[in-house]
């Protein structure tokens, strides 16, 4: 189980502080996001996506944030629909925005919600998704448990995620970045100066690898695994309800 770390303080719902926290920085998110990651986290998205296959139709885009994934699952896909969900109305309002004026409202539906009580029926999904999300969740297990809950049966579940690099040199140089650069740019740039040292922190605490597929397997997940990307920054972990 992972080490819960908050963005603010050590009481009080790490829910409502992820939620008070994309409050605050909805407005940059996206200028920013593709300012730290050099544009990366684009080719990131869209190689997770590429994993849904054509019969993957009604998708849940779980931690949609501003609909990114959402924006790009559907764009190559006219006959798919993607619910959207996020706990922060803020990230929901931008991301309506995107949606609107790509004249998408018949495809995707954004819900506020949260991920360890999912407002949808039992096997509703072809396939789930989240991106850079997991590590939000204020019980990770009982957030995983209620994916698997609505995917159908065969359905697959897409994670993006942050990890911690292994490989010796740049691990410690990218360490160095994520640590003392990426916070000190982000209290520049945003509105909230303790967001960018909460995603340090949270990547640090989270189980990734072969631990993340290992929550996934004793969950009851199937065919659980992982591919590393950009030399460990993050991984697309892949599994399905039996």
């Amino acid at each position: 189980m992972s080490e819960t770390v908050k963005p603010y303080q050590e009481s009080g719902s790490k829910k409502e502080q992820v939620e008070s926290m994309f409050d605050n920085i909805a407005s940059g998110y996206d200028e920013l996001n593709r300012f730290l990651s050099l544009g990366i986290d684009k080719s990131w998205r869209k190689k997770t996506i590429a994993r849904l296959q054509p019969t993957d139709l009604i998708v849940l885009d779980i931690a949609t944030g501003t609909a990114d994934m959402a924006l790009t699952a559907v764009k190559n896909h006219e006959t798919r629909k993607i619910t959207g969900l996020d706990v922060s109305a803020e990230m929901l309002r931008f991301g309506q925005v995107k949606i609107d004026e790509k004249g998408l409202t018949d495809r995707i539906n954004l819900v506020k919600g949260e991920s360890e009580s999912l407002p949808f029926e039992d096997d509703s999904f072809d396939a789930a998704m989240v991106a850079f999300g997991v590590r939000n969740f204020e019980d990770l297990e009982q957030g995983l448990s209620e994916i698997l809950r609505v995917l159908k049966p065969e359905g697959k579940l897409l994670v993006l995620e942050f990890t911690k690099p292994r490989i010796f040199g740049f691990k410690q140089l990218f360490q160095f970045y994520f640590r003392f650069i990426l916070p000190k740019i982000g209290r520049w740039k945003s509105k909230d100066p303790k967001a960018y040292k909460y995603l340090f922190e949270s990547v640090q605490a989270f189980p990734d690898f072969e631990n993340f597929t290992a929550i996934l397997q004793k969950l009851g997940y199937q065919k659980c695994q992982y591919t590393a990307l950009t030399l460990g920054v993050c991984a697309i972990y892949q599994a399905y309800k039996p």
